[in-house]
């Protein structure tokens, strides 16, 4: 049989460090059965959580809602989506999002996108970008007002 998980009866795993208002569960299933093109994850969020701070990358990126419903926040506003509806967010601006549970049970979703790395995200609301490269010592979240610096600063 193929190595399979399920997204309605496997365990899903809290990240202790998440704080409050981001706190949610997580199965990647791409990582239990060693996916290469694609991140596969479900979470579990419980009421009054979200996902992620409101957000977009550059690859495109999809949600399923699994159980229960979900506030959807993009650049358009804010939507509600049920349980079997389906979401896709473009690369880019345009694919702002955030996802946080409102109700008052908790809900699953599904996220999928690819799994090129690097990785970058910006977060208009704090004017932040991050890079995931693949190595863990290598990430970086910065603020853009910060302020960029040439390219040979530093360089002999």
């Amino acid at each position: 049989m193929p190595r399979s998980v399920n997204f309605l009866g496997d365990s899903f795993q809290y990240d202790p460090s998440d704080p409050a208002g981001y706190r949610c569960a997580t199965l990647d299933a791409g990582k239990a059965l060693g996916a290469q093109a694609l991140a596969v994850k479900a979470f579990e969020l419980p009421a009054g959580e979200s996902l992620c701070p409101y957000h977009y990358e550059y690859e495109e990126e999809w949600l399923v809602v699994l159980h229960g419903s979900v506030l959807l926040r993009t650049p358009d506003g804010e939507h509600t989506l049920q349980q079997g509806d389906i979401a896709q967010f473009p690369a880019g601006p345009t694919g702002a999002h955030k996802v946080s549970n409102r109700s008052g049970d908790s809900a699953r979703i599904l996220m999928f996108s690819s799994a090129r790395e690097p990785a970058v995200a910006v977060y208009p609301d704090s004017d932040k970008i991050g890079v995931w490269p693949g190595n863990p010592d290598d990430h970086v979240m910065l603020r853009r007002q910060d302020g960029a610096v040439d390219y040979y600063d530093g360089e002999r």
